[in-house]
């Protein structure tokens, strides 16, 4: 049973920066790829940014793209979303989630195991 935990929420100004981590505890690590997605109220869980497997490989929502870095330590079991540059509509809560897609990276559905989310708020 993986269960991951997030960590480093907050409110932050625009232009601001936080860095969100992961705790996946209960998995091989390196077996899984591990991504955050984010839900806002009244609207859909967006993908954001997924560490495939060893980490070798990252993809970003193009709305983060340029922003926002994730990262892994595989020693530590835990990913790192580093957000840079923040803006008023990255309010959100953030989950983190570890999966075996199949391609999809950026479908909800391939993705098994999820955490509960930190809230992340950016002030204009």
């Amino acid at each position: 049973q993986v269960e991951p935990v997030e960590s480093g929420g907050g409110l932050v100004q625009a232009g601001g920066s936080l860095r969100l981590s992961c705790a996946a505890s209960g998995v091989t690590f390196t077996n899984y790829a591990i991504a955050w997605f984010r839900q806002a109220p009244g609207t859909e869980r967006e993908f954001v940014a997924v560490s495939m497997w060893s980490g070798s490989r990252t993809y970003y929502a193009d709305s983060v793209k340029g922003r926002f870095i994730i990262s892994r330590d595989n020693a530590k079991n835990t990913v790192y979303l580093q957000m840079n540059s923040l803006k008023p509509e990255d309010t959100a809560v953030y989950l983190c989630t570890a999966g075996q897609p199949r391609g999809r990276y950026y479908d909800r559905y391939e993705y098994t195991y999820w955490g509960q989310g930190t809230q992340v708020a950016v002030s204009s």
